[in-house]
């Protein structure tokens, strides 16, 4: 906002508002001297008080904050629509070490799997490719700002010149973003939910990678999303079909009956970059 002759303070927007901004009277406050009742957690304005949006009872107002931190930031940056990759944070980059492996199985069974990095990095760039045309605003590349599928999809928006978001939550194995998810596009979550909210709000495609919990829950979230109609339908890739019919049996679902044989058509499986990118190229018709 910029301040007019009369004192009165006008949005940048253009939007008149003669209320003072709340950045102001926190500047303000910083000035106060100080006494024992200033210095009381009580004289704190609630907004600048990080103990009181701490509380329990303000779970409520925190999961707001986390809706629309994102959406602003991301609404001010102009991005209209992203293509989703979601995979194992356990996923080591070719020649990379399998840190996660607790035995020889384990490690063997990662290494392999690093293929889907350089997979998740060539399609990436082919995103990369598509959002120039939209000047980046279009396709933009998200992951969960993680290691692994994670960081390969940020690596390959990266070195297309594509901005990528990340949008990282706090755990134990995963304590700060990988290095290619572009700064300012960059997210942290405390909530699981409102994170996920975030994944599927601009989603155009989604492409899911081997993975674990987390990979299973973003993927039975978004299938259920479709399914039930809550969520449009878009393009949704399974990299590695021998992986995933392995560890889920799709096909056990439709012939018992708790899914329909119809809900086997919202999945489609790609081995390579190419294979995925072409699914969401001819449902576009790009």
């Amino acid at each position: 906002m910029a301040k007019l002759k009369n004192g009165k303070l006008r949005r940048k927007d253009g939007v008149w508002d003669p209320l003072k901004r709340s950045s102001d009277d926190k500047q303000s406050a910083e000035g106060i001297p100080k006494t024992p009742q200033s210095d009381s957690p009580s004289y704190r304005l609630a907004f600048n008080d990080p103990d009181f949006l701490c509380r329990e009872e303000l779970r409520p107002v925190r999961l707001q904050l986390e809706l629309l931190k994102t959406e602003m930031m991301l609404a001010e940056r102009g991005i209209k629509s992203t293509v989703v990759m979601f995979g194992g944070a356990r996923i080591p980059q070719p020649g990379g070490e399998a840190w996660a492996a607790r035995n020889e199985t384990q490690r063997k069974n990662l290494e392999a799997a690093s293929v889907y990095y350089d997979e998740a990095r060539k399609f990436a760039k082919l995103c990369a490719t598509e959002a120039q045309k939209y000047d980046h605003r279009e396709y933009v590349v998200v992951t969960g700002g993680g290691p692994g599928v994670m960081e390969a999809g940020n690596r390959g928006a990266s070195e297309a010149g594509a901005p990528s978001i990340g949008l990282n939550i706090l755990l134990p194995h995963e304590q700060a973003p990988n290095p290619y998810v572009t700064p300012e596009l960059s997210f942290n979550f405390h909530y699981f939910a409102i994170r996920k909210m975030h994944f599927l709000m601009r989603a155009k495609a989604i492409v899911v990678f081997p993975g674990g919990f987390g990979t299973m829950d973003e993927l039975f979230e978004a299938l259920t999303l479709i399914q039930t109609k809550r969520m449009a339908p878009i393009p949704l890739v399974l990299f590695g079909e021998a992986f995933w019919r392995s560890v889920i049996n799709f096909k056990a679902l439709a012939d018992f009956g708790t899914i329909a044989p119809e809900d086997m058509e919202l999945l489609h499986f790609a081995e390579t970059a190419d294979d995925a990118w072409k699914v969401v190229a001819d449902f576009y018709e790009l």
